[in-house]
């Protein structure tokens, strides 16, 4: 006879099972409801094999000071990724998964200030994608330019 933990464990693993198999990291999602740029980000995060839960909230703001974001990297949204990385605006799904697998010393979150045009949900049809860094931040709020990208690549 199984122990009742080893029961439980097992119970709840099934739940589990889905993400795991299909290789899906969580990305919890905060979102003003009128931000159209927002759904696109979703979508690119939820087509590079995230398990998104979007919120949509009437002010993100109090999302941010319980994420800590650095004021100067605001954008237009907010996530959390395998419940530790903090997303702040508009960061290409490539950098996410770079960070979970190398994460750099230190970092708790990643950022692309203002709105750039180009990165996954500001795409312009028959516009250039700007040249644009993704931001790292640590939890003392001091942050650097990780990667310089154009649309979601690296470039």
């Amino acid at each position: 006879m199984l122990p009742r933990r080893a029961l439980a464990i097992a119970a709840l693993s099934v739940f589990a099972i889905p993400v795991v198999a299909e290789g899906k990291e969580s990305a919890e999602v905060w979102r003003d409801p009128n931000c159209g740029c927002c759904i696109g980000w979703v979508e690119h995060v939820r087509a590079e094999v995230f398990a998104v839960t979007d919120r949509v909230v009437a002010s993100v703001a109090p999302i941010r000071r319980m994420l800590g974001t650095p004021a100067d990297l605001l954008s237009c949204h907010a996530a959390r990724i395998a419940g530790w990385l903090k997303i702040e605006g508009h960061v290409p799904a490539l950098a996410i998964r770079r960070a979970l697998a190398e994460t750099p010393p230190g970092v708790v979150g990643l950022a692309v200030p203002a709105m750039p045009i180009g990165t996954p949900g500001m795409e312009v049809p028959g516009q250039e994608a700007e040249i644009y860094h993704v931001a790292a931040w640590r939890a003392d709020g001091s942050h650097f330019a990780w990667l310089r990208m154009r649309g979601s690549k690296v470039f």
